[in-house]
C-alpha cells in the first residue's frame, strides 16, 4: 500500500504524519506513504513512474492541482467542477481516477462546529480555492451563497457556472465594496491571510452569532481571523481542520477505511 504527495516545494507537507495516524487507526499492513517533490516540467511524468512502481494513490499540491486534472483519466463530479484534482487512485484497469477533496474537507470541518443548511452563507475570493469548495457547499443546502471577490466580474462569472447546480439556493456574486450585511457563515478562500493583510470588507457582514472561517491557518489567528475579532464575532475556525479532512476523504478513497480525525487535529495543532 504505497502511497505518495507531490508537490513542488514539498518539505513542509504535513500529509505523511497525518495519513501514517490515519493508517495506524486501522492497522493496515505495508502501509507508506511518501513526500516526492516533483520537477516544475514533468509532473505527469512523476506520477507516472510513482504508478509504475507500485504507487496506488497520490495526493497533489501547489503548483500541480491543474496538471493533475489534466492527467486524470476519470473525474469525479467535485473535481469536474473544481477544474483542479488534489487525489489521484490507480484502479485497477491502470487508468487514473482524479479527485478533489478540499471541498469535503472544509465541509466536514465547519459541520464540527456549526451546521450549513439552511444559513446565509459569505464565500470571500473567486478563484482556485472558492472554485473548488463551492459544489459541495451548494450541496450541504444554505439559504443562499454570495461570492465576493475584489473583481466583481470574476465573482459573478464563477457563481454563473454553479447556477445550474443549485436549484432552490440563492447564489450570487458581487465585488467586495457591494456587500451586504448579516450572514451566518462567512469563509475565506483568498490568500489575504498568507500576507498577513485584512480584506476591505465591513464589520458587518458578519451577523450576530456568525461563524468566521479561514482556509488558512497557522500557529497564531490569521489576519482574516483577527479582522473578525474585532469585529465581535467569537466563533472563529482556522483551516487546519480542513488540511486534516481532505486528507481524510482521501484515505477513504484509497482503503475504504473512514478515519476519526479529532485525535490526529489535537496532535497536529499541539505542534504548531
Amino acid at each position: 500500500m504505497r502511497y505518495a504527495v507531490f508537490g513542488n516545494p514539498i518539505a513542509h507537507s504535513k500529509s505523511p504524519q497525518i495519513h501514517a495516524a490515519f493508517a495506524a487507526q486501522f492497522d493496515l499492513p505495508g502501509f507508506s506513504y511518501e513526500k516526492l517533490l516533483a520537477p516544475l516540467d514533468d509532473f505527469a511524468g512523476s506520477v507516472r513512474a510513482f504508478f509504475d512502481a507500485g504507487g496506488q494513490g497520490a495526493n497533489v499540491t501547489v503548483p500541480f492541482k491543474e496538471e493533475a486534472f489534466r492527467l486524470a483519466d476519470r473525474l469525479t463530479e467535485r473535481a469536474a467542477a473544481a477544474q483542479a484534482v488534489n487525489t489521484l487512485k490507480l484502479l485497477d484497469d491502470g487508468s487514473i481516477l482524479g479527485d478533489n477533496t478540499d471541498g469535503a474537507g472544509l465541509v466536514a470541518d465547519v459541520l464540527r462546529h456549526t451546521g450549513i443548511a439552511g444559513k446565509r452563507m459569505l464565500l470571500l475570493g473567486a478563484g482556485g480555492a472558492a472554485r473548488g469548495v463551492l459544489l459541495p457547499l451548494v450541496a450541504q443546502v444554505p439559504a443562499g451563497i454570495t461570492l465576493a471577490n475584489r473583481t466583481a466580474a470574476k465573482a459573478e462569472g464563477l457563481i454563473a457556472e454553479f447556477t445550474g447546480k443549485a436549484a432552490g439556493i440563492s447564489l450570487q456574486g458581487c465585488g467586495f465594496a457591494d456587500l451586504a450585511a448579516g450572514f451566518d457563515l462567512v469563509i475565506n478562500a483568498t490568500s489575504a491571510s498568507l500576507a498577513g493583510e485584512a480584506l476591505p470588507i465591513p464589520a458587518s457582514v458578519f451577523a450576530k452569532g456568525a461563524l468566521a472561517y479561514d482556509m488558512m491557518y497557522g500557529k497564531d489567528e490569521t489576519a482574516f481571523l483577527q479582522q473578525a475579532a474585532r469585529a465581535g464575532v467569537t466563533q472563529r475556525v482556522d483551516g487546519l481542520g480542513m488540511l486534516v479532512g481532505q486528507a481524510a476523504e482521501a484515505f477513504a478513497l484509497w482503503t475504504g477505511h473512514r478515519p476519526a480525525v479529532d485525535a490526529v487535529l489535537t496532535d497536529l495543532r499541539a505542534a504548531l
